[in-house]
C-alpha cells in the first residue's frame, strides 16, 4: 500500500490544479502562490519517496510530467486569462507542448515506439516556465517589488527557450523518423 503513496501525491497534485487556475482568475495571487508551493513541495516528496525506496512505477513515470505540464499549462493559460499576460504567450507554452505531443503520436504511428527522455533544453524550459509563474505570481500579489527589466529578461528567457526546446524536438525527431523511413527502403 505504502508503494502507492508517490503516486496518490502526484494525484493529489493534479487535483491541485484547478484551485491553483480558479484562484488565479480571481485574482487571488498570493493564495495561487501558496497552491503552487505546496505543488512543488508535493512534486519534492513524491520523488524522494519513490527514489528513497525504489517505489517508482510506470504510471508515477507518466503521472509526474504530466501533472507538471497541468500545472504549468493552468497558470499561463489562467494568468493569460486574468489579463496578467499578453496572450500570445499562453498559445506559445502550450503550442510548443501540442507539437510535441502531436510530433510523438505521429512518430509512433508512423514509425515506431517514441521513447524520448526529456533533454537538458527541455528540463531548462520548465525551469524557466516554473520561476515565471512563480515570479508572476509573487509580483501580482504584490509580496515584493519585482522590477521591469527583471520581468522583461525573464519572459524573454521563457520566449527564446521555449522556440529553442520545441525546434529541437522537431528537429531531432524529424531526424529520427527521417532516418528511420529512409532505413526501411
Amino acid at each position: 500500500m505504502l508503494r502507492q503513496l508517490p503516486n496518490l501525491i502526484t494525484v493529489a497534485r493534479i487535483v491541485l490544479v484547478v484551485p491553483l487556475a480558479w484562484l488565479i482568475l480571481q485574482q487571488r495571487y498570493g493564495e495561487a502562490l501558496a497552491v503552487l508551493v505546496v505543488a512543488a513541495l508535493s512534486d519534492a516528496i513524491d520523488g524522494f519517496l519513490a527514489k528513497q525506496f525504489g517505489w517508482q512505477s510506470w504510471i508515477g513515470g507518466m503521472l509526474d510530467p504530466i501533472a507538471d505540464k497541468l500545472m504549468l499549462m493552468a497558470s499561463f493559460v489562467a494568468l493569460g486569462l486574468a489579463g496578467a499576460l499578453p496572450a500570445w504567450l499562453p498559445v506559445l507554452v502550450i503550442g510548443r507542448d501540442v507539437v510535441i505531443v502531436a510530433g510523438a503520436l505521429a512518430y509512433h504511428r508512423l514509425i515506431g515506439r517514441f521513447d524520448a527522455a526529456p533533454t537538458v533544453l527541455s528540463k531548462l524550459t520548465t525551469l524557466v516556465q516554473i520561476a515565471f509563474v512563480v515570479l508572476e505570481l509573487v509580483r501580482l500579489a504584490g509580496l515584493t517589488a519585482v522590477p521591469g527589466a527583471l520581468r522583461d529578461g525573464a519572459l524573454l528567457a521563457v520566449v527564446v527557450l521555449t522556440v529553442a526546446s520545441g525546434a529541437d524536438y522537431v528537429l531531432t525527431w524529424g531526424r529520427r523518423a527521417w532516418l528511420a523511413r529512409r532505413g526501411r527502403r
